[in-house]
């Protein structure tokens, strides 16, 4: 335990280094420092040196003058080069989509699509069109939408013109039907029950013709559509429009009764379709 004690006190005692010119025989130069300051003043060179390097390193070009490590001209001309290859790459995309659409508007045209390649593989701007020949299924697909086959755009343009279809119009109001169009019963419309003060829309774009306020049925409005059909909105109350507006389809035209304008008995609303002076079921026109 005493040697220990001894060679620790020992570190920290001050020893004499000197420099003497054996010539002249004299001392030019002398020191007292101890073994543990000795190593303290090495440690902190060697940090100096570290932090000295990472500030070089950090805030100078130095790494440029090694080999191995590439030069910050280097490095931008990398960058550049990766910028260049993004942008042709996103012109190529852009060319596909406009390619797309173009297509697509000339098929919708009835006309041939055209295919366009690249001139050359520097060039991605001069495009070169080609036609693309008609395929057979291409061929079977024009005759069933052009004929007069069970996908025919000609049969389901004319069956919405004769009514035979259930999306013409839309949807007046959110509800159950609780009464159906009945002509035994001279029940020329659909009742619909529905929660009070829910917005009453236009089924179609048209005209407000004609607005009655103060009978048994609320405010009733009727609106005069395209190709002669007329739409009649009763039990209403807060009406949004007024007589010779135009409106549009589904634009809010008033509000529906509260309940003790209308019961299940008489609901609290109701919708008349009429086609050319004549009465029509709703439900043939509007899903419900």
């Amino acid at each position: 335990m005493k040697n220990i004690f001894k060679s620790t006190k020992s570190l920290f005692r001050k020893k004499r280094f000197s420099m003497n010119d054996p010539i002249l025989k004299q001392e030019d130069w002398s020191v007292h420092i101890s073994p543990a300051g000795l190593l303290a003043s090495l440690a902190a060179f060697c940090l100096f040196l570290f932090l000295l390097t990472m500030l070089l390193v950090a805030y100078t070009p130095v790494l440029d003058i090694f080999p191995g490590y590439r030069t910050s001209a280097e490095r931008t001309h990398d960058e550049l080069v990766e910028s260049v290859m993004r942008v042709d790459s996103l012109e190529r995309r852009m060319n596909q989509m406009l390619t797309y659409n173009e297509n697509i508007a000339m098929i919708m045209e009835g006309r041939t699509p055209v295919v366009r390649t690249p001139l050359s593989d520097n060039d991605t701007v001069k495009l070169d069109k080609t036609l693309i020949p008609p395929s057979e299924f291409d061929s079977l697909l024009r005759a069933q939408m052009e004929g007069d086959g069970e996908y025919s755009l000609a049969r389901t343009l004319r069956n919405q013109a004769q009514g035979d279809g259930r999306l013409i119009f839309a949807s007046p109001v959110e509800g159950i039907i609780t009464r159906h169009f009945s002509r035994d019963d001279n029940y020329l419309g659909v009742g619909i029950q529905s929660s009070p003060n829910a917005p009453v829309t236009s089924i179609d774009d048209g005209t407000v013709v004609d607005i009655v306020t103060g009978g048994e049925s609320g405010t009733v409005l009727t609106v005069q559509h395209f190709n002669g059909y007329v739409s009649i909105y009763r039990n209403l109350t807060q009406v949004l429009v007024a007589r010779g507006q135009s409106v549009k389809s589904r634009q809010v035209l008033g509000y529906n009764a509260m309940p003790e304008v209308g019961d299940k008995t008489n609901p609290l609303f109701e919708l008349e379709i009429w086609n050319e002076g004549k009465p029509v079921d709703p439900e043939i026109y509007i899903v419900f």
